[in-house]
């Protein structure tokens, strides 16, 4: 399985929350994992502010962040070209997205058209994974 996780998905791996287990098993579970460039910002923006809220403490906040970045190397890494935000583009007005669910999945496609191979996508947003579904793409949690 090739995986393309938004930012939804992947902070589950670094901070502990419901799903959690399934987003380990699925990134165990992949032959390749994939990400937008974006994620990057959006994962370090999603752990500090769990930080401030106070749902994790500050310690956690340092170690999450840690292994996140540590980890960031071993994620394929899409880049957000202007044929991905044209794409995006379109996406937003069809499915009625937000920006960067627009993006996460005009990145997913395109890497999913490249490799002429399916993409599954990991989202735990609603209306991106509705949008999946009406693309035709693979996504999870079904």
């Amino acid at each position: 399985m090739i995986l393309y996780l938004d930012a939804s998905a992947l902070v589950k791996r670094y901070i502990q929350e419901k799903a959690s287990q399934d987003v380990n098993a699925w990134i165990e579970a992949a032959d390749m994992v994939v990400t937008g460039l974006i994620t990057r910002v959006e994962v370090a923006a999603a752990i500090a502010r769990a930080g401030r809220l106070q749902l994790i403490t500050p310690d956690e906040t340092l170690a999450a962040l840690h292994q996140f970045r540590s980890d960031w190397e071993s994620f394929h890494r899409l880049p957000i070209t202007e044929n991905t935000v044209v794409r995006g583009d379109t996406l937003a007005v069809e499915h009625n997205l937000m920006c960067y669910d627009a993006t996460h999945l005009a990145c997913a496609l395109i890497w999913q058209e490249t490799l002429g191979m399916p993409v599954t996508l990991a989202s735990f947003d609603i209306h991106l994974i509705e949008a999946a579904r009406g693309v035709q793409m693979a996504y999870l949690p079904s």
